[in-house]
């Protein structure tokens, strides 16, 4: 297995660009999950509080040979924990679950516009930042809107934005809004969760014409346009085949025919109207 490659993000920490996501892995599934996701050559792990399985994610963690500092983990505060002071409770919380003295990425799940509490939370992560308690901080499911509000508010730019992004929903003004202020892009669902997604012809024809799965084709596809990953598998066999992408290239034809397939397809919840807590 070729050696994963990692981003910078604007810190300079790195993040492995393939990682191991357990969104709806049951907690009882989880820990032996992260244990053979470990084993295959995964070093970036990622769950959150809604997950309910971070104390396997430590536990798995904490058994492996594979010292700490070389496993990049992630986790985030749900919407009922947002605000200044239940946000830093909240942090306490997944750290004494994981078991770790310090985490790499902590970011807030959600924007929930209607609770309006994402920046009083991300003021609270500017203290966890600075404390030196998570070595980086982000959010997930930003629109440029809840993005340029941190950016006037605050002082600390976030490191990533964790958003729904695949060949179906490529969120391309998005991106341009992270490359313009040294965003990261991490695609959740990179796959928009396979199924019938994965027997596209056009994605079909050019897994055949490099001989890999179609699955293998959109996450090659994330690569190059620089996204981190975190496909999610408890089959030790696609676990290995989501790493191994470094043995083909796609070439140009190949992107543009990628773009074509950009209908603006969510299969989670819009942002902007998404505050459940």
């Amino acid at each position: 297995m070729a050696q994963i490659p990692s981003v910078i993000l604007n810190n300079g920490v790195r993040i492995p660009q393939v990682g191991f996501g357990v969104f709806l892995v049951p907690p009882d599934e989880t820990r032996s999950a992260v244990a053979t996701a470990l084993e295959v050559g995964y070093r970036h792990i990622d769950t959150a509080t809604l997950y309910r399985n971070e104390a396997a994610v430590g536990q798995a963690i904490s058994e492996s040979s594979i010292a700490r500092e070389d496993i990049f983990v992630t986790t985030k505060c749900w919407n009922s924990d947002q605000g200044y002071d239940s946000a830093l409770a909240a942090f306490d919380a997944s750290m004494d679950r994981l078991g770790f003295d310090y985490l790499d990425l902590y970011l807030i799940h959600w924007p929930a516009p209607a609770l309006d509490r994402y920046s009083d939370t991300w003021g609270a992560l500017e203290r966890l930042y600075a404390g030196q308690r998570v070595r980086a901080i982000g959010v997930s499911n930003f629109h440029p809107l809840h993005l340029q509000r941190l950016l006037d508010e605050h002082e600390v730019t976030p490191a990533v934005n964790q958003i729904e992004l695949h060949p179906w929903l490529q969120q391309v003004e998005l991106r341009d809004f992270h490359a313009e202020h040294g965003i990261v892009t991490e695609a959740w669902s990179p796959l928009a969760r396979g199924g019938d997604n994965l027997s596209d012809e056009t994605l079909l024809a050019i897994a055949d014409k490099h001989d890999v799965s179609t699955a293998q084709v959109i996450l090659r596809w994330h690569l190059d346009l620089g996204n981190v990953v975190i496909p999610k598998s408890v089959n030790k066999h696609r676990m290995a085949s989501n790493l191994d992408l470094f043995a083909f290239e796609l070439d140009d034809d190949d992107s543009a025919q990628i773009a074509t397939l950009d209908k603006g397809e969510r299969v989670g919840p819009n942002p902007d109207q998404f505050s459940r807590s």
